[in-house]
C-alpha cells in the first residue's frame, strides 16, 4: 500500500483532523475561497501545525484527479489496511458483532455510500474482498463524508474463508438475494450477524450466495428489477438497526 494518499472534501478531511490529525502532512486551499464552510476545517488544520498552501482550481483539479473537491485537498498518511486478523480482534472485543459483507462492489461511490450508511446504521465493520472489490480511494473517503475514517474496512483474501470463520465465531451471515423466498422483513437480524451483499448488476457471487446461513429479498412492487447496492444495504441495515432496538 502506498505509504501517502490524497484526501479531498471538507467533511472527509474534517474527519480525518478530528480522529487522526497526525496523518495530515499538508494542506491546499482554493485561492480565494473564504467561507463559513471551510474557515472552521482551516483552523483547525493549523490548530495542528499543518501547512496551508492556496492554490488554482485547476491545481486542485489535477492533484485530486477530480473536480469535486470543495475547494481543498490534503496529503495524509495512508491508514493501515485492515485484514482478516484484524477482523478476528475485533470479533472477540464485540459482544454483539453488525457487520456488513460487499462482495464484488468496484464503484467507489457505491463504496463510500454503503461506508456512510454503515456508519449511521451503527455497523462494526465492512468486509470486502481483496480483489474483484474496490479499497479506500480518495472518491471513496469523499463520498463516504467522513465514514470511512470511523468505520473499519476489512479487505480479506478468500471471501468465503472469511465467512466461514465468521460463522465459527457464532456470526449469523444473511445474504440479500433477489430469488430468496423470504423478504427481508421476515428475517430474524437481532443477534450477531453480517449481511451480505452483492454488486448491482451480478448480486453476490455463487460461492459467497452459498457460503451464507439464509438468504432474503427486498420486496419490490413496482416495474424496477433491482436497486442500486448502496440503496439496498440502506434498507437492509436499517432494518436490522429497527430490530435491534425494539
Amino acid at each position: 500500500m502506498k505509504k501517502q494518499d490524497i484526501t479531498f472534501g471538507i467533511h472527509a478531511l474534517e474527519a480525518v483532523l478530528n480522529h487522526s490529525p497526525e496523518r495530515v502532512i499538508e494542506m491546499w486551499v482554493l485561492q480565494g475561497r473564504d467561507d463559513q464552510r471551510l474557515t472552521p476545517l482551516l483552523e483547525i488544520a493549523a490548530q495542528y501545525g499543518v501547512s496551508i498552501q492556496k492554490t488554482s482550481r485547476k491545481a486542485l483539479d489535477e492533484k485530486a484527479g477530480s473536480t469535486q473537491h470543495q475547494g481543498v485537498l490534503a496529503r495524509v498518511k495512508a491508514v493501515k489496511q485492515l485484514n482478516d486478523n484484524d477482523l478476528l480482534a475485533l470479533l472477540e472485543k464485540t459482544e454483539m458483532p453488525f457487520l456488513l459483507i460487499l462482495d464484488g462492489v468496484t464503484d467507489p461511490h457505491n463504496l463510500g455510500a454503503c461506508l456512510r450508511n454503515a456508519d449511521a446504521a451503527g455497523v462494526h465493520g465492512v468486509i470486502v474482498p481483496r480483489d474483484n472489490s474496490v479499497g479506500l480511494t480518495p472518491v471513496v473517503s469523499k463520498v463516504a463524508c467522513g465514514a470511512a475514517e470511523v468505520v473499519p474496512l476489512f479487505q480479506v483474501t478468500n471471501l468465503a474463508r472469511t465467512m466461514k470463520a465468521l460463522q465459527e465465531k457464532g456470526v449469523w451471515i444473511i445474504g440479500a438475494a433477489g430469488e430468496a423466498e423470504h423478504d427481508l422483513y421476515k428475517a430474524d437480524l437481532k443477534g450477531p450477524i453480517a449481511i451480505a451483499m452483492g454488486a448491482e448488476d451480478k448480486g453476490l457471487r455463487r460461492l459467497t450466495r452459498e457460503s451464507c446461513d439464509s438468504l432474503a429479498s427486498i420486496p419490490m412492487s413496482g416495474s424496477v428489477s433491482s436497486l442500486n447496492v448502496s440503496v439496498a444495504t440502506g434498507i437492509c441495515l436499517f432494518e436490522a438497526v429497527r430490530q435491534r432496538i425494539s
